[in-house]
């Protein structure tokens, strides 16, 4: 698929996802297909706290979207802005909200109007649980985003920049907008090894994160050509293992179509990624000597 077509295709089911209310992986009869996951139970695999999503989360807001936590890793301070790129129903944009508290900011932003639409009426209901006014969101592509240079002082993302058919612009992207010494905080679907040509050109596995993943050493690469130090990529397997166990469809095709013997698990993982820009304070662990 061209470029285009990529944005195009992506656009359209993650829409029919926001219409269904639920995760997707791939084309039916009614432009969605059935859960992959039940959205709590894959959140509590991945990390997140129940008591947690209870507490913030307006109804609607996780669609089983995750393959990470990104906010536990970003180690968000009151005050911060912080970008979320890929923001959908607003998931993590609600859940980081408390952690910058009300003298802090949380953009998000998303290339698909279902998303944004039902990110943008979920507000009042965050509202209505923290108290809180800090959020935002706003339309565009992770590759142009609408945002100042050097504005925000963490980026963050969720199983998204997978899906963009240009990743080295948006690392670059996320590099224009921090601020110096700002930090990315990034949980992405990353490959181990080469997948099959079977499913590299399938539809069905690039709107699921499998066929548009980077492979490790391609990552780090991007992200050093876009100016980061401090670069830490962490795999968390848990994710694949999850939706394999739970005989999520995507990912039984995907172990039917790969070499006798292996497994999706020696292919594509969950990944924790973190990185910071030369120059500010250090106020991270990790994001300075």
């Amino acid at each position: 698929m061209t470029q285009p077509d990529i944005r195009s295709t992506v656009r359209d089911q993650y829409g029919a996802m926001a219409r269904a209310g639920s995760s997707c992986c791939g084309p039916s009869t009614n432009g969605c297909c059935a859960p992959a996951a039940d959205p709590d139970a894959l959140a509590a695999a991945i990390g997140y706290d129940a008591g947690e999503l209870a507490r913030i989360l307006p109804e609607g807001a996780n669609l089983g979207l995750s393959c990470g936590n990104p906010g536990s890793i970003a180690a968000l301070k009151p005050g911060e802005t912080v970008l979320d790129l890929g923001s959908g129903a607003g998931f993590d944009v609600f859940l980081c909200g408390p952690k910058v508290g009300p003298t802090g900011r949380v953009i998000g932003v998303d290339m698909t109007p279902d998303m944004l639409a039902k990110a943008r009426g979920n507000i009042a209901g965050y509202s209505q649980r923290t108290g809180l006014a800090n959020v935002e969101f706003r339309m565009g592509e992770i590759e142009h985003l609408p945002l100042a240079d050097a504005s925000v002082d963490v980026v963050i993302s969720n199983c998204v920049i997978n899906l963009s058919p240009d990743k080295p612009q948006v690392w670059r992207e996320i590099a224009r907008v921090l601020k110096p010494g700002g930090r990315v905080a990034v949980s992405d679907m990353v490959l181990l090894k080469p997948l099959p040509d079977s499913i590299r050109s399938a539809v069905e596995a690039y709107v699921g994160c499998i066929a548009g993943a980077s492979l490790v050493d391609d990552l780090k690469a991007m992200l050093v050509a876009a100016g980061f130090a401090k670069i830490r990529l962490t795999p968390k397997a848990a994710y694949v293992a999850t939706l394999t166990q739970n005989d999520d469809p995507l990912y039984r095709d995907l172990a039917a179509a790969l070499p006798p013997g292996t497994a999706p698990v020696d292919f594509i993982t969950s990944m924790d990624i973190s990185a910071s820009l030369p120059g500010g304070t250090c106020c991270a662990p990790g994001c300075c000597s």
